[in-house]
């Protein structure tokens, strides 16, 4: 199978790419600097040259705070650019999208029907390309709390002040699921190569827990004092764009294609472990 991966140089680009070469797919990667998915142009021209089976679009604008001032330059990457991948496109598109596109108030879990209802620019723009690849018939998934070493990410800073001293002070009422990118990929592999049908998928680890109690994991498999790691609110740490404050994601839609949901965000993260200590 042919594979173009646009954003490949990114934080899940590059485990994505490195487990298609381990498989023996065919993929073409254009990084950012390859690539400028905002050039109508250029993606049309890329997906000409690279003739995939599949696209995956890793390619985002990621600056959640940034956006509360720079929407529509937000946009043009998070939505203009996927309609016009999505038009170029006469294969399966896969659309990667975010739990900010959820005003983080349920008390349950979205379900992938859940009606979106995004409370920052940031989260509006995800939804403008999930509407983008849905009109074509593409597929979105929607992630969460990415970590891995391909780039920044809390995980690493966490890991970078456990080697400190000192208490550290992080959020605790806001609920999610870290996600490692490499389980990431694994999962969109998976869901390609069966055949799962387009549609909306919640690709994030099982289970749930707080920044605060990430943060007390990390500091554990660190080997520092995870009481190091101070408890404060939302209010207490403001931030110029909102944040879901429970933006825990349902995996029904697996369930119906037949594939297993990602595993707990607690065995990811020790599995991960070994490698970002390296990193």
């Amino acid at each position: 199978m042919r594979w173009l991966v646009t954003g490949a140089g990114g934080l899940l680009g590059t485990d994505l790419v490195a487990l298609l070469r381990e498989e023996g797919e065919t993929v073409v990667a254009p990084t950012r600097s390859e690539l400028d998915v905002r050039d109508a142009g250029a993606v049309a021209a890329a997906v000409r040259d690279a003739a995939p089976d599949v696209v995956v679009n890793c390619a985002g604008w990621t600056a959640v705070d940034d956006a509360e001032t720079r929407e529509e330059e937000a946009l043009a990457v998070n939505g203009h650019a996927v309609g016009d991948l999505a038009a170029a496109c006469r294969e399966r598109l896969v659309q990667l999208s975010t739990d900010y596109v959820f005003d983080g108030r349920a008390a349950e879990p979205y379900p992938e029907d859940a009606e979106p209802a995004p409370v920052s620019a940031y989260g509006r723009t995800k939804l403008a390309g999930e509407r983008a690849a849905l009109a074509h018939g593409g597929t979105v998934v929607r992630t969460a709390w990415l970590y891995g070493v391909g780039g920044p990410n809390f995980v690493r800073t966490m890991t970078r002040l456990a080697a400190g001293d000192g208490a550290v002070r992080v959020v605790a009422d806001q609920v999610g699921q870290p996600t490692w990118t490499a389980d990431l990929a694994a999962q969109l592999f998976r869901l390609v190569t069966a055949g799962a049908p387009p549609g909306v998928y919640h690709a994030t680890s099982s289970g749930s827990t707080s920044w605060y109690g990430l943060a007390r994991e990390v500091f554990e498999l660190a080997g520092a004092d995870p009481d190091r790691v101070t408890p404060v609110t939302t209010a207490e740490f403001p931030r110029p764009a909102p944040r879901p404050a429970s933006s825990v994601l349902g995996h029904g839609g697996w369930t119906a294609a037949g594939i297993s949901p990602i595993r707990d965000w607690r065995a990811a993260l020790r599995a991960a472990w070994p490698y970002l200590s390296e990193a």
